[in-house]
Formats: structure tokens, C-alpha cells, sequence
């Protein structure tokens, strides 16, 4: 995996993202003091689950010549009471038997964003300079 690397972008926080060859931003909305001009992080670690999600189940569609003609994945994520919460909502749009889309379900689970959010976490963090 290529490393991310953020640095202070534009603004109050943005944030200059760089992933290989690609460049991006993440921001906060305007109520959190941001400029708006980008994702939050929040919503990248959604982003994250859902095309996972999504690439998870285009794969064992092909894999198992389904006809799975697209996987919509949406992503909200809330917090209360200091827990983050996902609510995954996928729809499922092709000529699929109910066994088919039960095991889709099942295949959803083992997109490697919702193996690592699901189990347990370690965050090692250095100063480097």
C-alpha cells in the first residue's frame, strides 16, 4: 500500500493530500471551521468502506458470473455516546436470485475496510524529526 501523506493546504484546515501520483484535499464544513472545499476525514474513512464494499462484490459477481449489473454502498456515519457508528446501506441492482443477494450480504462482510474497522486497531504514533 502507498503511504498518505497530509500537510497543511489552503485556509483555516485544509489539508493537502498526496497518495502516490494523485493529489487531494480534505477539509471541514464551514460549521466546523472549515473552507468546505474537500472531503472531512469522516467522510473519507466512509468513502473508504463503501468502495470497498462495492469492489469487494464487483469481484466475487465476476468471480462467480453473477448478474450483479452495479452494487450502490451508502455510507453515514454518526457518532453518540464516544461511539462511531456505520450504518452500510447496499443495494444490490441486477437479475439476482434472494439466495444470491443473501450471499452477497454475507461477501459484503468480508471487504478488508469492514474486517479492519470491525476488529481491533493499533495506531503506533512517532515523532519523526
Amino acid at each position: 500500500m502507498r503511504k498518505v501523506i497530509s500537510q497543511f493546504g489552503k485556509g483555516p484546515l485544509q489539508q493537502r493530500l498526496n497518495v502516490g501520483d494523485l493529489d487531494f484535499v480534505a477539509d471541514l464544513e464551514l460549521s466546523g471551521g472549515g473552507t468546505n472545499t474537500g472531503p472531512t476525514p469522516s467522510e473519507y474513512l466512509a468513502a473508504a468502506l463503501a468502495s470497498c464494499t462495492s469492489m469487494t462484490l464487483k469481484m466475487y459477481s465476476e468471480h462467480k458470473a453473477l448478474n450483479l449489473e452495479n452494487a450502490i454502498v451508502v455510507v453515514d456515519v454518526t457518532r453518540a455516546d464516544g461511539v462511531e457508528k456505520f450504518t452500510r446501506d447496499i443495494q444490490l441492482i441486477g437479475t439476482l436470485t434472494a439466495e444470491q443477494s443473501e450471499r452477497l450480504l454475507d461477501i459484503a462482510n468480508k471487504c478488508p475496510l469492514y474486517k479492519v474497522l470491525s476488529g481491533e486497531i493499533q495506531i503506533k504514533t512517532q515523532l519523526v524529526n
